[in-house]
């Protein structure tokens, strides 16, 4: 049989062309709102990127005569139920890491009296977060990855995409930019994870919502390097920054490091959906 450079054996426009096409049709849409962005001396909102990005994952699903619900899971009763799972397994994520560093005096915490101001504002920031990242990393491309390559070399190519595009972010220098990379690289893995056990995006889209909205909105740490007003203002002791994270966030902290490892590992214990 001649092998079609195109086609599969099912006569279907191979999954590598599929990926090309996504990001060609994702440039289209970005570039002319990049352009537009530095002709205002801004950049592109947070919102937009997600609606660029819900736009090109869209048009390939479609292009390729899929159903959305393979894409992002059917919308029903069990799909919510997994977008609150997730965000309850965010939280924790946060909140864990921060209960070791406050028992052991590392860190404490002020009230920020224009904190409450601020949780909308971080509301629709981390939930647009939320909506592009796990569209860009667990969505389409990612699919396309799997029915290729096979879910662990799309787990490993995407959490390598995904640490690509945090490398250069604030504060990524020294202890803490090994601990940081570490912690978003497995990240990525939990996150893929997540939607390999559930053929969902809810749970993916609540684990990143909380995990970014706990740790910035309310508890006030750095996201990502990204600093972040929230409800609480962190107050560090002289612990070093690969312990606690710094300023960076908790993503770059050892007990952040140690919970985003647990977590994983009972995932991945998790029975998948059929």
């Amino acid at each position: 049989m001649t092998f079609n450079l195109f086609l599969n054996s099912e006569r279907q426009l191979r999954n590598g062309w599929w990926i090309l096409i996504f990001f060609l049709v994702l440039a289209g849409f970005l570039l002319p709102a990049m352009v537009t962005a530095q002709e205002n001396n801004g950049g592109v909102s947070i919102g937009l990127q997600a609606v660029i990005v819900t736009l090109a994952s869209l048009l390939c699903q479609f292009g390729r005569r899929k159903p959305l619900a393979e894409l992002t899971g059917k919308f029903n009763t069990r799909w919510l139920q997994e977008l609150c799972l997730g965000g309850l397994i965010g939280s924790a994520l946060m909140l864990l890491p921060v209960l070791i560093l406050g028992i052991f005096g590392w860190v404490h915490w002020q009230w920020n009296p224009e904190g409450v101001s601020t949780l909308s504002s971080n509301l629709l920031l981390f939930a647009g977060v939320a909506i592009a990242e796990e569209l860009l990393f667990r969505g389409f491309v990612f699919q396309r990855l799997i029915a290729g390559l096979g879910q662990w070399s799309a787990q490993i190519i995407i959490a390598a995409f995904f640490l690509l595009t945090h490398l250069n972010n604030p504060g990524m220098t020294g202890s803490v930019k090994v601990m940081a990379s570490i912690n978003i690289f497995l990240a990525s893995i939990l996150f893929g994870l997540a939607f390999i056990q559930t053929k969902s995006l809810a749970m993916p889209l609540g684990l990143h919502f909380m995990a970014n909205f706990v740790q910035g909105g309310v508890l006030g740490f750095g996201v990502s390097g990204a600093e972040q007003p929230g409800l609480l203002i962190p107050v560090f002791s002289d612990a070093p920054a690969w312990l606690t994270g710094g300023q960076f966030g908790l993503e770059a902290s050892l007990p952040g490091l140690l919970c985003v490892v647990i977590t994983l590992l009972l995932l991945y214990t998790r029975k998948q959906k059929n």
